[in-house]
């Protein structure tokens, strides 16, 4: 059982970690970056795109039953999230800061779901970190469950799915691809916080247009 430090450790080194993880750490990641407040630091995209990649360049996984398994993960981690934020209420915006609580990252999401509305729970699975704090803001809000729950099993659906199914392409068709995988990870990242920034650039530029 590897330490905190190693863990931290293989969060560097994807293709590592998902060979580690297998299936049930796959799963886990996925609930509890989506499930749990703390889970914010975990990978997202970039994780499912790797394994993908990787099932395409031999790794033994079925991509199927792998898919399947990690679409629940990712529902079921969206409606706990979306609960605890409903028990805890407003309470959430004044608890202390600590290194797995960031409130900015609770008031980004806010800020999100105040713009998108019942929306935000589809848009933000493709958002890291808002990815995590989006349902939590709508269990403090009390969105309609029903509503919630549309959302969430399509949103978690089409994320699961897409992300995997990039990086099973890339391995099957671009030659080579599996020795750059870390270029991969690294143009994810920048697509996944790409609408981040477009967000903060508009919001720079609004006194300059008054």
């Amino acid at each position: 059982m590897p330490s905190i430090s190693e863990l931290f450790d293989l969060l560097k080194d994807l293709p590592a970690l998902v060979q580690w993880a297998g299936y049930i750490g796959l799963i886990a990641i996925i609930f509890v970056e989506t499930g749990f407040f703390f889970g914010f630091f975990l990978p997202g995209d970039s994780l499912l795109v790797t394994t993908g990649l990787l099932i395409a360049t031999g790794m033994d996984m079925n991509l199927y039953a792998l898919g399947a398994m990690l679409n629940v993960a990712a529902i079921a981690g969206d409606a706990v999230n979306y609960w605890v934020g409903r028990v805890t209420g407003p309470r959430i915006f004044v608890r202390d800061e600590s290194f797995f609580f960031k409130r900015r990252h609770v008031e980004r999401a806010h800020a999100f779901y105040e713009k998108h509305g019942a929306k935000t729970i589809f848009l933000a699975r493709f958002m890291p970190i808002v990815r995590t704090f989006a349902p939590l803001v709508a269990g403090v809000a009390q969105m309609d469950y029903r509503t919630f729950a549309i959302y969430n099993v399509v949103g978690g659906t089409a994320w699961i799915w897409s992300m995997l199914f990039t990086g099973y392409f890339l391995g099957n068709y671009v030659p080579g691809i599996d020795r750059y995988i870390e270029l991969v990870i690294i143009v994810v990242i920048f697509l996944s916080i790409l609408p981040g920034i477009i967000g903060w650039w508009k919001e720079r530029r609004k006194p300059l247009q008054a």
